[in-house]
This record gives structure tokens, sequence and C-alpha cells, in this order.
């Protein structure tokens, strides 16, 4: 009856979990325009694909889409006992666990499957998966404006893996677009820079973002 064991083989197995492919519409979109850009021939509602096997032909880019191809659960820290002699009577992990639009309900039974008797599971922060449709006016004036300052430039819509305030807005009934556009300097490691102790984007970069922005809001 120790609670640490319990526990450990539930995390062990949430760790080691393959969770299945579940692409979502933005990022079926995603992986058809990568692979174009890739010169690779790839139908990505062909029941056969192998998703895995199209993200290592694509590179860095694949870097884009491989977070949200499926659910994720992956644990992070640990919570037990107060003394090494005394056997704790609860042991706490926590899980960060990502769900793609659509895939709450295979989240929680697979959790459910995965925790096992002895173990109890609840969420202790829980958003709402969110989409915004590729095909929509308001994509087509985004990527407008991108292409205006940026002609050789390709668009490629993604869903982030990540939090964001849009889900708030959506109860509102607002669907909303992440949209910080930035024009890079070949070789930066942008997403090496988040949450880091020097955060930063070079000047042109924001020099250019302002002003895709500008055109974006007073267009037509």
């Amino acid at each position: 009856e120790n609670a640490v064991t319990r526990l450990a083989a539930a995390v062990a197995r949430i760790g080691a979990h393959t969770w299945p492919v579940r692409l979502t519409t933005t990022v079926r979109a995603a992986l058809t325009e990568l692979a174009a850009l890739y010169g690779i021939d790839v139908d990505t509602a062909a029941p056969d694909l192998d998703v895995d096997l199209l993200l290592d032909k694509l590179g860095p880019a694949a870097a884009l889409v491989e977070a949200t191809v499926r659910n994720s659960a992956n644990p992070t820290m640990l919570e037990a006992g107060y003394k090494v002699n005394v056997i704790p009577g609860q042991a706490v992990a926590y899980v960060d666990g990502r769900m793609l639009p659509g895939g709450e309900e295979e989240f929680t039974t697979t959790m459910d499957r995965l925790t096992g008797p002895g173990v109890r599971w609840e969420f202790h922060h829980r958003e709402v998966p969110l989409e915004a449709p590729v095909d929509s006016p308001t994509f087509a004036k985004l990527r407008a404006a991108v292409e205006r300052f940026d002609p050789d430039g390709h668009v490629v819509p993604f869903t982030m893996s990540g939090g964001t305030d849009a889900k708030q807005f959506s109860r509102l009934g607002i669907t909303g677009y992440g949209f910080s556009p930035l024009r890079l300097p070949p070789g930066l490691d942008y997403g090496a820079l988040f949450h880091g102790v020097d955060e930063r984007v070079p000047v042109d970069a924001l020099h250019f973002g302002v002003r895709v922005l500008d055109h974006y809001l007073t267009s037509a």
C-alpha cells in the first residue's frame, strides 16, 4: 500500500504512452503547405499516411507542427513524503497534458486507463482547445498582408501548442488568429529564445511586423 509505488507506476505508463496521430484541419493544411515547399508529393488525407515519416522529411520546418499532430501528456513534477523512513500515504504528480481540438474525450479516457487503480487524477488547470478556419476571409487577408511585404515568403497556417488569450475571447464568441509577423534573419533559433533570460526579437523584424500589421488593419 505504498502511494509512491502506485504513483510511479502510473507516471511511467503515462510517460511511455504513444498517442495516436489525430490531424486537425489546420495541421493537415500546414503539412500540405510544408510538403509542397519541400517538393514532397503527399496526400495528407490518405488513411495510410505516415505522419512521423513525413515530419522527418521536413527538417527544421517540422517544429511548426510536430507538437500538434497528437495529444500529449508529459509528467513534469512529483511530490511525496517528508521523511526517508516513513511510507507516505499520499503522492502527487503533475502532468503537462495538451489536447487537440476535438481530442478532449480521447485524452480523458486514456488518462483514466493509464493512471489505473489506486490513482485518481483531475485537471489542475484546463482550457478549451481552439481551431480557427484557414479558408476564411480573415485568414486570406492575413496572408495577403504578409505577401505584400515579403513576396517570396510562404504563408503556412499552424496550431500553437502553447497557451493563447484567444481562449478567453472564444468565450465571447470571438474567433481568434495568432498573428505576430516577424521577418527573422537566417540562422536565428527563434524558438530557443522563448522564456529565456534574454528573450528578444531583432529590431528589423519588429519593424517588418509593424508594417504588415498596419497594412492588414488599414486595408479594405
